[in-house]
């Protein structure tokens, strides 16, 4: 059926329209994947959305640029060539609609290229190769980094521990401070002697790889969600790595999924936590803005120290335990006595999980955005004029929020961000919110080109229902951090003074801007139901000595402060810049043939 809107026309299959709308989330599409698990040109090795698989065609077989009336605007960023890596595309759970499980139909007649590796890489590779592909960032972060650099990230460089992810193509001095995954395996972090790697989208030989020679054959634990066909594929994947074993994530509500990306790390030294944002796959980890919060190294308590020992002012330690019980898996237990023994006082950030559920009663406040409420009302100062304070979200997807703001944007979940003290009451209505997600050309002009849009799954289904949603958006611009065309799947919140100079708290977390994620109240407010696990962590300016209720905000990434534990590295610039009258959203499944991208090429998702 032939539709016209605010996104010009598009073709909408009947099936498309009649699909589920309740959920907020993505299932991976995982017809063919055995079958085609030879045939890269067919698809990615394991389970990922339709999305990703469009950007694997697309990276596979582009399509030219090639309409000799078009000489208005050259392609901006053109000199960005660098070499793309990774041809296993996985979208990130908790990202795409439901109604994108369906293929979605285009009828565009457009020649397809082969395209050969960049002349200016070093090897010449057969674009079709997939490990060549991964092998290509694989050479560029042969080795970690240098081993004083990293020693100085870990002791006192960084007082809140947030990182972002390395990122070609950048000026190399935006990646001083920031990690690869790699980095972060180093023996240089601890003497490894077992992993747990929660996460969503694995490929299992690639995430082998990115551990050093010495600790490839170390116990190490995959905790995912997949189901029937993926679930046998990404065992399959795992047969040759006999230390390899399985944990599977029970989601008995529909269209949850296991988006929780953490690394759990048990050293000769101690234990580890890592909380991050990138699916293990090669993609996540080489041209996209990513965070991560590695906790500092956790010593080992004395024999026979109480239960309550080794707990931290955030409480870290229980809330850490509380979510890994969630799992209800005896796998797991293993996970949770380890962390008891471990002492973990040093952490002074608080954690911010979901996990699936019906919730009622006191156990409502325990997880999601009730969660972030609970956290705000009790450790967030109240602030004057706070009214005035806006929140802003950036999130890499959109889950559907309703015929308008009053559903849930604007109701419940803006309740939750703007919490603040006990004795205030919220003034949630007259609070600006700032969403910042990114513009068709924020991903024309990015150092992936269009590809880079496969991990931004707003569907057009779902922005066709929600036009007023866009008035929100902002573009993403990220100067600050040098990464401006490293399209994001970080996901942040923060509450920022009306200048910006300011943050009240701010949050990293896998949860995009979805009730699946976040939560959503039901039966008259009695009851949360959540159908994802997520997880993230909260900075709050009372746990780092801070009596002001807010930390400035540093400005270019690479300048020096006098008192570096005042001034929070927010990734992206503020303020954020609302979308002009020009910009739309960026929305994976309709073709972009005006323009080329970095790469001279067009987007046709199928």
């Amino acid at each position: 059926m032939l539709q016209e809107g605010a996104h010009g026309k598009w073709t909408v299959s009947s099936s498309d329209e009649s699909t589920e709308e309740n959920s907020d989330s993505e299932k991976p599409s995982t017809s063919s994947v055995l079958d085609a698990a030879h045939d890269t040109t067919s698809g990615p090795q394991y389970p990922c959305s339709e999305a990703r698989k469009a950007a694997h065609k697309r990276k596979a077989s582009p399509l030219k640029f090639s309409d000799k009336s078009f000489s208005a605007e050259a392609p901006p960023a053109g000199k960005q060539r660098t070499s793309q890596e990774g041809s296993g595309w996985c979208l990130s759970s908790s990202d795409e609609e439901p109604e994108d499980q369906e293929k979605h139909a285009h009828k565009e007649t457009v020649k397809e290229e082969k395209s050969d590796a960049p002349e200016e890489h070093p090897l010449n590779l057969c674009k079709d190769d997939e490990l060549s592909e991964d092998q290509k960032a694989e050479e560029y972060y042969e080795a970690p980094s240098e081993s004083q650099d990293t020693w100085d990230l870990l002791n006192g460089g960084n007082p809140f521990r947030f990182f972002l992810t390395k990122v070609r193509g950048i000026q190399q001095s935006y990646n001083s401070g920031a990690l690869h995954i790699k980095d972060i395996l180093s023996p240089l972090f601890g003497t490894l002697i077992s992993s747990a790697q929660f996460n969503y989208c694995i490929d299992v030989a690639w995430l082998v790889r990115q551990y050093p020679q010495e600790f490839r054959k170390k116990p190490l634990l995959i905790v995912h969600g997949e189901k029937r066909e993926s679930k046998a594929e990404l065992l399959a994947q795992a047969r040759p790595y006999e230390n390899v074993s399985f944990c599977q994530a029970k989601l008995d509500i529909a269209f949850g999924t296991h988006h929780t990306k953490m690394m759990l790390l048990l050293y000769e030294e101690g234990l580890r936590v890592v909380i991050h944002t990138s699916n293990l796959i090669a993609d996540d980890w080489h041209q996209k803005t990513q965070g991560i919060w590695l906790s500092p190294l956790y010593p080992r308590l004395p024999q026979g120290a109480s239960g309550s020992a080794g707990e931290s002012e955030t409480n870290f330690k229980s809330d850490l335990i509380s979510y890994l019980m969630a799992y209800n898996s005896p796998t797991l237990k293993e996970w949770i006595d380890l962390i008891q023994e471990h002492d973990l006082s040093e952490t002074r950030v608080y954690l911010l999980g979901s996990t699936p559920g019906r919730y009622q009663g006191s156990d409502k406040e325990k997880w999601g955005h009730l969660r972030l409420r609970k956290l705000l009302r009790e450790h967030a100062l109240s602030i004057p004029a706070q009214e005035s304070w806006p929140v802003v979200g950036q999130f890499s997807s959109i889950g559907s929020m309703g015929a308008d703001g009053s559903k849930w944007l604007c109701s419940e979940f803006q309740e939750s961000l703007v919490a603040t003290g006990r004795s205030v009451k919220s003034l949630k209505w007259d609070v600006p919110v700032h969403l910042v997600y990114p513009t068709v050309n924020n991903v024309r002009q990015s150092l992936e080109g269009y590809p880079a849009g496969g991990s931004l799954p707003y569907s057009i289904q779902t922005a066709q229902k929600q036009l007023w949603l866009h008035s929100y958006f902002h573009k993403w611009s990220a100067e600050v951090s040098g990464r401006s065309h490293a399209m994001p799947h970080i996901k942040t919140y923060m509450r920022s003074s009306p200048d910006f100079q300011k943050i009240a708290w701010f949050l990293v977390t896998s949860a995009n801007l979805s009730k699946a994620a976040w939560g959503a109240l039901e039966k008259n407010g009695t009851q949360l139901m959540i159908r994802s696990y997520e997880l993230g962590v909260l900075f709050l300016p009372s746990a780092f000595g801070l009596d002001k209720g807010y930390f400035h905000v540093k400005g270019k990434i690479l300048s020096e402060s006098d008192n570096p534990a005042t001034y929070f590295p927010v990734p992206f610039d503020l303020p954020p810049e609302q979308y002009g009258s020009k910009d739309q959203p960026w929305i994976w499944n309709i073709p972009y043939t005006d323009a080329p991208d970095t790469h001279g090429n067009m987007w046709v998702p199928s």
